[in-house]
């Protein structure tokens, strides 16, 4: 499979959240160029979460900005949507649908050639190593099953960023060096890629800049 080669340029400056008088994010800045991946690090309660919702167009900065490409990141706008897939806590996904049937939908749903449409779906499951419970149902699946299929899942939208939340969680030593190596994959298709992780050898791996996000006053 193939995307786009051109990433989405991320620009944050100073973006700040607050919510009914609690800090959720002090001001941050960064930026993310196409086919490179940035980590946010920084202790439970930093605001890495917040960061990525405001990456993704979730929610909106109590100050500062967020740009993608230059213009205001936005759920609501079809551009914002069309350039993110996000792995933000557990996607959404349908009890009564095996994985084969959820990325059949989701490759339908982008307007892709039904005549090949079960070649990618199969090439989708084992970039993961979930191939082989392609008939299962999710609720079928152990939490480190399941949590390989949101990733292959992630990674079938098309989309130009990737914004993961601690994708390496529930997670071996050998699942989390595939995941390294599926991230730098993608930057070198052109992706790119905002994360949240705290496994040093995942960030050595991945990374092309580190970026500390505080909970603490600057």
């Amino acid at each position: 499979m193939v995307w786009p080669m051109t990433g989405t340029r991320v620009e944050v400056v100073d973006a700040a959240k607050e919510l009914d008088g609690a800090v959720l994010l002090r001001p941050t800045s960064m930026v993310a160029g196409p086919g490179t991946c940035v980590v946010l690090r920084g202790p439970n309660g930093a605001g890495k979460t917040t960061l990525l919702r405001l990456v993704g167009g979730l929610t909106t900065p109590s100050g500062g900005t967020v740009t993608l490409d230059g213009a205001r990141a936005d759920e609501r706008d079809p551009a914002t949507r069309d350039a993110v897939a996000a792995l933000l806590g557990a996607p959404a996904t349908y009890r009564d649908l095996t994985l084969v049937d959820h990325l059949t939908l989701v490759d339908a749903t982008w307007g892709r050639d039904p005549d090949t449409c079960a070649e990618r779906v199969a090439a989708g499951l084992a970039r993961f190593g979930v191939d082989d419970l392609a008939d299962r149902f999710t609720h079928e699946l152990s939490s480190g099953q399941r949590h390989l299929f949101h990733l292959a899942l992630t990674w079938f939208r098309p989309a130009r960023l990737l914004l993961l939340d601690e994708p390496e969680q529930r997670l071996d030593d050998d699942r989390r060096a595939l995941l390294a190596t599926r991230i730098r994959e993608r930057c070198a298709e052109g992706t790119t890629v905002v994360m949240a992780c705290h496994d040093p050898d995942v960030t050595a791996a991945a990374a092309d800049e580190v970026v500390e996000v505080s909970g603490e006053p600057g």
